[in-house]
């Protein structure tokens, strides 16, 4: 099995930053694209961020110029800078990642972590 786990949310004044970090262990053999999506209070879970294994990012566009996501593949890690940090972006932050488990599989699973919650205070 594969699992992610997510530090470094928490509660920030708006205007504030903060680095989440999240980290894939198990049988893995290499993660593909690996991804932040977020869930507001009441709201439907929605992409933020995502990286590919060849460093290719996107962002969605209530995040661009603000965050900005990055990973480790040495340590199976993918991070998300958060600058200029909005009341709007309160939510629960999720980690998700594309494993493939095995040297010679073409199968790869989506794994998700369990969220970190992160407030804005206005």
């Amino acid at each position: 099995q594969v699992q992610l786990v997510e530090s470094g949310g928490g509660l920030v004044q708006t205007g504030g930053s903060l680095r989440l970090s999240c980290a894939a262990s198990g049988s893995i053999f290499s993660i593909g694209t690996m991804g932040w999506y977020r869930q507001p209070p009441g709201k439907q879970r929605e992409l933020v961020a995502r990286i590919s294994s060849d460093d290719t990012t996107n962002y969605a566009d209530f995040v661009k110029g603000r965050f900005t996501i990055s990973r480790d593949n040495a340590k199976n890690a993918v991070y998300l800078q958060m600058n200029s940090l909005k009341p709007e972006d309160t939510a629960v932050y999720y980690c998700n990642a594309d494993v493939l488990r095995r040297r010679y599989s073409t199968t790869s699973y989506n794994y998700w972590g369990q969220g970190t919650q992160v407030t804005v205070s206005s």
